[in-house]
């Protein structure tokens, strides 16, 4: 598995393309295969998944049952809005207008790493994120993170 480190504060121009910062572009692997822009599932942001990424996504989703309601329920919504998109030799990568609006997307983005893949924010969206006030960082580190054994 691919890690993604960073955070980068960037622009998006009136045509809805990003210069990638250098620093983010040397992390994502095999840029020649392509990237997959989608809507985030939980938050009002956008994801970059690396093609390989993405690949190993497919073949989970494959496996569920299409003749199950809420299977394709679940297939169409992740699946809506998804873009193929490379990054272009001047290093930018163009965010589709119907992704922008989905994203609240103006001008200043964040982009974020989430393990294998990019987080695409609006800046003020992602500043909220990390300052709500019904969140305690240190309880949900606990909950999620106690039952992992870090003896590997």
């Amino acid at each position: 598995m691919t890690s993604i480190i960073g955070t980068y504060e960037c622009k998006v121009d009136t045509k809805g393309r990003v210069l990638v910062p250098a620093s983010l572009k040397k992390q994502l692997p095999a840029m020649a295969d392509g990237f997959v822009l989608k809507r985030s599932v939980f938050e009002t942001c956008l994801e970059l998944w690396p093609m390989a990424e993405w690949e190993k996504m497919m073949l989970k989703i494959n496996k569920l049952n299409p003749f199950d309601k809420k299977v394709d329920t679940f297939i169409r919504a992740f699946m809506a809005g998804v873009k193929l998109v490379d990054i272009d030799d001047a290093g930018r990568l163009l965010i589709a207008k119907d992704l922008l609006q989905f994203g609240s997307i103006t001008k200043e983005i964040v982009m974020a790493s989430k393990v294998n893949i990019v987080e695409i924010w609006d800046k003020d969206l992602y500043e909220a994120t990390l300052e709500p006030d019904d969140f305690d960082f240190g309880a949900l580190a606990q909950e999620v993170m106690s039952n992992i054994s870090f003896d590997e």
